[in-house]
Parts: structure tokens; C-alpha cells; sequence
């Protein structure tokens, strides 16, 4: 388990984070999704204890883990920044990493490297920026981590090798339990990947919540009346956005999918079309307030 209570961290007079509290439960896959200078690489560098709070607690399985040795050693962290040592090939960074992480699985590396087509012998300085990601990533999970921390995993990647990146992410999961924190620009893969999901803006939690609990209660829905009803419509209803297109009114519901269909259906609409938000319709929309135009998700 990683929680984040309270945390503030400032950069000078920029605030990068502030009150900021995150909770990942163990065994979970957790979705950190915000604009860029949101504050995801400041939450990152906290969790892995590279960076210390200026106030708030930082704990892994309730441990605090800045200067924490014993802590860190349970923790894989791939940065968006990659760094070698220059002279090392794939084999002596392997060497390296299996003396500083307990857990080394050398069955698994040898494995992975058949996998992902690495060659052992040449230096990783002169890896593709791809391969280079390919390269942290064998190694990392490798260490057979207990906690596992990803920023921007998949950026570069081709589609099959990011498919065969989650395929171990999701296995180690279901098999040891390892917790993940992960931040992505890429909304879709994330939401095909996470149990939990965490938006931010500017420094701020701005929506917390399980995928699938965030999903059942916000939707898009379009509506049309042979009448229109006299009566006030929709004020039932927690509406985030409106608008009419001719005779059709389309919407961004907060609510319950049930509680929506009973308040709309006693109007007896003749369309009536009720679906849920994607994850990147969510961040949009979330992020966009009202400047967001609502005719771009809805079809």
C-alpha cells in the first residue's frame, strides 16, 4: 500500500503540490492522469522517496520511505527520464542491478531479454530511445518488486511491445500482489489497465475513485420530446452541462444510470440514448469546466 497524506511541495515560490492525499491499495493498478505540470512527476518522486515532503506523510506499507533503504529495495521505479550507467551493456547492468535488489529473478531475465529481442552486449547508450525503455523495464521487473512506479511506461513503444509491457505488469499483479502507480498521457491503454484512477490539477486531487465506480456515474445523453414537456426539466438531476441541437438537448449527467433513466424516462421521450463518459471524455471534461463543448463527445 503507498498513501500520500496531506503532502505539500513547493519549488521556491511554485506550489507544485498542495493538501495532497492519495491512497493505492495493494494489488491495485493506480491511474495518475493529469495536464502536463499538473504535479504527476512531483507525486512520483515523493512515492519513491527521491524528493522529501515539505509537510505531510509518505508511507509504504506504513513505512516511511525517504532514506529508507529497506523500503526502496521493494520498490521498481521507471523515471520518463532514463538513466545508464554510460560504459554498461544489458549483461553488466543485469550484473548490477542483481547485486543491489535481493529478489532478482535470473530465469526471468533471460526470458525477457528472448522476449523483447535486446542484445546483451552492446552498450545501452547506443539504444534506440525505445529500447532503451525496453531495457529499464526487463530490468526493473527483474527485481521482482513489490511496488511498482511508472512514468510514462509506454511512451515510444510500439504497439506489440507495450502489449507484452502490461502483459507483465497485469500478471505480477494477480500473481504476487504488486502494487502499481502509474502516470500516462495515454487515457485509453490507462483505462484498459487501472483499477483506480487519480486526476489532477495544479497540485490539487481533483477526482479520486475506483475506474469503474468513476464510469457508472457520469454519462452523456441525448433526448427529444414529440412535445416537449411544459414543465422545468432535468432539475432532478445533478447536470453538468446543456445544451439544444434543434430539438434534441444534449447533456453530461452526474448520476446513478437508474435514477437517470426514471427521471427521464417519465417524460416519455421518443430518442433517448444514454452512455457512459470514456476515461479521456472524463479528463476533458473534468479539466475543461465549462469551456467545454459537449458537441465534441457526444455522436
Amino acid at each position: 500500500m503507498i498513501r500520500m497524506e496531506n503532502v505539500d511541495k513547493a519549488f521556491g515560490d511554485f506550489m507544485a503540490l498542495s493538501n495532497l492525499s492519495i491512497n493505492i491499495k495493494k494489488g491495485s493498478i493506480y491511474g495518475l492522469v493529469g495536464i502536463n505540470g499538473s504535479g504527476k512527476t512531483t507525486i512520483i518522486k515523493l512515492a519513491t522517496g527521491v524528493w522529501r515532503p515539505d509537510c505531510g506523510e509518505i508511507l509504504v506499507d506504513g513505512q516511511p520511505v525517504y532514506e529508507n533503504e529497506a523500503v526502496k529495495k521493494r520498490i521498481g521505479y521507471i523515471p520518463d527520464d532514463l538513466y545508464f550507467f554510460a560504459t554498461y551493456n544489458l549483461k553488466e547492468s543485469a550484473r548490477f542491478y542483481r547485486s543491489v535488489y535481493p529478489e532478482w529473478d535470473q530465469d526471468r531475465y533471460r526470458q525477457m531479454v528472448e522476449q523483447f529481442g535486446l542484445q546483451e552486449r552492446q552498450k545501452l547508450s547506443r539504444f534506440s530511445k525505445g529500447m532503451q525503455k525496453q531495457a529499464a523495464f526487463l530490468l526493473t521487473m527483474c527485481c521482482r518488486p513489490e511496488h511498482l512506479v511508472l512514468d510514462e511506461p509506454i511512451d515510444g513503444l510500439d504497439p506489440i511491445v507495450r502489449k507484452l509491457v502490461w502483459k507483465y505488469v497485469v500478471q505480477d499483479v494477480a500473481e504476487r500482489g504488486m502494487t502499481v502507480l502509474v502516470s500516462s498521457h495515454n487515457l485509453r491503454e490507462m483505462e484498459g489497465i487501472c483499477d483506480s484512477i487519480g486526476i489532477l490539477s495544479h497540485g490539487h486531487m481533483r477526482l479520486e475513485r475506483e475506474l469503474d465506480e468513476l464510469k457508472a456515474d457520469i454519462h452523456k445523453v441525448q433526448v427529444a420530446y414529440r412535445q416537449r414537456p411544459e414543465q422545468p426539466l432535468y432539475e432532478e438531476l445533478n447536470v453538468k452541462h446543456r445544451e439544444t441541437r434543434g430539438s434534441v438537448d444534449l447533456l453530461i449527467v452526474r448520476e446513478p444510470r437508474e435514477r437517470v433513466e426514471r427521471i427521464i424516462g417519465q417524460y416519455e421521450p421518443v430518442i433517448f440514448d444514454l452512455l457512459p463518459l470514456s476515461l479521456e471524455e472524463i479528463f476533458i471534461y473534468e479539466l475543461g469546466g465549462e469551456d467545454y463543448d459537449v458537441k465534441d463527445i457526444l455522436v
